[in-house]
């Protein structure tokens, strides 16, 4: 997820209109400011309520793309220890993850007393700080400490189960093995992905494990190998095929949307003039920080909404300009995350300062609002 793995301004982008759509719909979703401005613009409010998450469709399939493009993109691992690039990729989440909680912690705690709201999460818990922390909150159920963080560890989920398929690979013996590695490699991750369209992405109840996901991320992988195949009619048959069973098996909205984002990109990247396109320059650098942006924007909007309709609770029109109000201020705090954490390279030691941090504050706020 993080842009680091940016290859084209296009895909950028393509991640800027995504994580515009995913603050618009949390401004949405998470009022009040949406629910006293919802009568200026009722079917557009209902839109962003309803249809507006599944921008994270795109973001799945994109994540494939790239997690291809950077792990395997002849279809045989390029790294040489999956620990360690698992390693790395928990830290470079992790960092402006848990700053963005941090955040996310204090401007709860600071609100809370003054907005009554289902918005406003309670005081956290130790287990929840900690499980929060390393990306486990839906497995071990406990509550998010912000909107949106689900993703981020199903985000490094796929990617592990992806370097783990190809770690695999490497490892089978005999000479067969090694030499049709990519074939192997490439048919076993079309295996999962049949698996997750037609199993386990019928099943909700397993939306706390990568796998339900794997689909759209499988998708976003095959869409990399058939733009850089010599020709991509079989990838597309592919494609076509395992989303259009998928489909007939079960209507969803999500898959349809994954399925029609990863043949669109196949098509986008095969054209000479779309790849060499330097793309709308605002929105290209909105994809860039898309990351920081979706990380960040939940305690912005949660700071903007208390204030905004604390102080104008019958305005229809202020808190319409409140929402765009929190869609800028969300913008400009991302900016400011890019800059200062997520684009310098990250290390275990501030990682774990930051999960600490995070902790710590978080048992402090508890601990003040119990005395309180």
């Amino acid at each position: 997820m993080p842009s680091a793995t940016s290859r084209t301004p296009l895909i950028d982008m393509v991640k800027g209109l995504a994580c515009a759509a995913i603050v618009c719909h949390h401004l949405a979703f998470y009022g009040p400011m949406s629910d006293i401005a919802a009568p200026l613009a009722p079917w557009l409010m209902a839109w962003l309520y309803d249809y507006g998450r599944m921008a994270v469709q795109v973001f799945l399939v994109l994540g494939g793309y790239l997690a291809a493009a950077s792990l395997a993109p002849q279809g045989v691992a390029r790294f040489d220890s999956a620990g360690a690039v698992i390693t790395k990729r928990f830290v470079r989440l992790v960092v402006p993850y848990a700053v963005a909680l941090l955040l996310a912690v204090l401007v709860s705690a600071l609100v809370r007393s003054w907005m009554d709201h289902h918005s406003v999460p309670d005081e956290p818990t130790l287990a929840q700080l900690l499980a929060n922390a390393l990306l486990l909150q839906d497995i071990v159920r406990e509550g998010a400490l912000s909107a949106g963080v689900w993703y981020v560890a199903i985000d490094f989920q796929l990617f592990v189960l992806s370097v783990l398929v190809w770690a695999a690979v490497r490892a089978l013996p005999g000479g067969w093995a090694r030499l049709n590695g990519p074939v192997i490699g490439k048919s076993l991750l079309v295996a999962l992905t049949a698996t997750s369209l037609w199993v386990f992405n019928l099943d909700s109840s397993l939306d706390m494990w990568g796998w339900y996901f794997f689909g759209s991320y499988g998708l976003g992988m095959m869409a990399y190998w058939a733009v850089k195949s010599p020709r991509s009619i079989g990838w597309l048959a592919l494609m076509v095929l395992l989303g259009g069973i998928a489909l007939a098996m079960e209507y969803r909205g999500r898959i349809a949307l994954a399925l029609v984002v990863s043949v669109l990109l196949v098509v986008a990247l095969r054209s000479a003039r779309l790849r060499q396109w330097q793309g709308v320059a605002p929105l290209v650098r909105l994809g860039q920080m898309s990351y920081s942006v979706f990380l960040v924007h939940f305690a912005v909007c949660l700071l903007v909404n208390a204030v905004v309709s604390h102080l104008f609770p019958e305005s229809p029109v202020v808190n319409a300009l409140g929402m765009v109000l929190a869609f800028t201020l969300s913008l400009m705090a991302g900016r400011e995350l890019y800059q200062r954490v997520e684009r310098h390279v990250p290390t275990w030691s501030m990682a774990l300062r930051w999960q600490a941090g995070l902790v710590g504050a978080g048992m402090l706020v508890a601990i003040s609002s119990h005395w309180a």
